[in-house]
């Protein structure tokens, strides 16, 4: 399994309002159980912070990797937020964050888990595709920009 297979266009998020931290989560949440109907929003957005609490997913270069495990995800989702604006997300280096990669998982998807979780930071450790992505204009070219990144690295 793939990230670019997990990543329809309609989940790359182009200009989404930020705010806090809590805030981000709970935008996904919602927009994600509109969309999974076996997802709840509030179950979703629970098991997300509670793995905030671990410690943060704000990996460092305004980047954040926002994931957790439902029992109702039946398969993986991956979803792509450019945010309007950067927010605190307790990152590792104290920056804002501004490029958010949510993953949901299966509960019991622990390879599968792993081995999306090593290609989002994969894709996301590399400077010159975050610059690309920030200077992206539209949903449609945002999307183009994480394949093609996801592509790269995949061939790498």
């Amino acid at each position: 399994m793939t990230l670019e297979t997990i990543l329809p266009p309609e989940r790359a998020l182009f200009d989404v309002p930020g705010g806090s931290k809590k805030r981000v989560l709970e935008f996904f949440s919602t927009f994600i159980a509109q969309n999974t109907p076996s997802l709840d929003s509030q179950e979703v957005f629970g098991r997300l912070v509670g793995r905030e609490r671990l410690g943060s997913t704000g990996i460092g270069n305004g980047v954040a990797i926002p994931h957790a495990r439902s029992p109702h995800c039946h398969n993986p989702v991956a979803t792509f937020l450019k945010l309007a604006e950067p927010i605190d997300f307790d990152a590792i280096d104290g920056e804002p964050v501004d490029l958010v990669f949510v993953l949901l998982v299966p509960e019991e998807a622990d390879d599968t888990h792993l081995s999306l979780l090593s290609q989002v930071a994969s894709v996301m450790n590399d400077a010159e595709t975050r610059a690309r992505l920030r200077k992206c204009a539209s949903q449609r070219e945002l999307h183009e920009r994480l394949i093609e990144a996801i592509r790269r690295q995949s061939s790498a």
